[in-house]
């Protein structure tokens, strides 16, 4: 033992050598592990970064769709505030009534002609199961609005 604290005493050079390899291993080990945090760091922020520029991209997609419906329903309520001009003029109603709701104006006199109306036909069944019963109960057909027309239309 004397011989190591001569030795420390003779080269003090030494034991400062050896104090300095332990510090730069503790440095060393300590950047090591400072670049693997960045290194993680850096990797967060480019997953991060690239789902980003993903969104964005669906999104602008998206408000593009949105923008071209907005154009449409607009185009749309134009169109249907101008139809409805049309529809609530007086010419348009009085077409309507006469047309649709069969009514007359004043002093006229109106004249339904009924068309006789066929009556569908029935469609053949696709399936044949001999061994099962499923026969379809008929309802019976009524005939098709039979309306009375007076002879005379008395005017009042």
């Amino acid at each position: 033992m004397p011989d190591e604290n001569f030795e420390q005493q003779n080269n003090p050079n030494e034991s400062e050598k050896k104090k300095s390899r332990k510090h730069s291993r503790k440095t060393g080990f300590y950047y090591s592990f400072f670049t693997i945090v960045l290194i993680f760091c850096l990797i967060q922020i480019g997953y991060g970064a690239i789902l980003n520029v993903g969104k964005i991209i669906s999104y602008q997609g998206k408000m593009v769709t949105l923008e071209n419906l907005l154009k449409k329903a607009k185009m749309r309520n134009e169109d249907l505030k101008s139809e409805k001009k049309v529809v609530t003029s007086d010419n348009s109603l009085e077409g309507i009534a006469r047309n649709n709701l069969k009514m007359a104006g004043e002093d006229e006199v109106l004249i339904i002609i009924n068309q006789k109306v066929e009556e569908p036909k029935k469609k053949k069944n696709k399936w044949k199961f001999k061994s099962f019963n499923f026969k379809k109960k008929e309802k019976p057909v009524e005939p098709a609005g039979e309306i009375y027309i007076p002879q005379e239309v008395v005017e009042e």
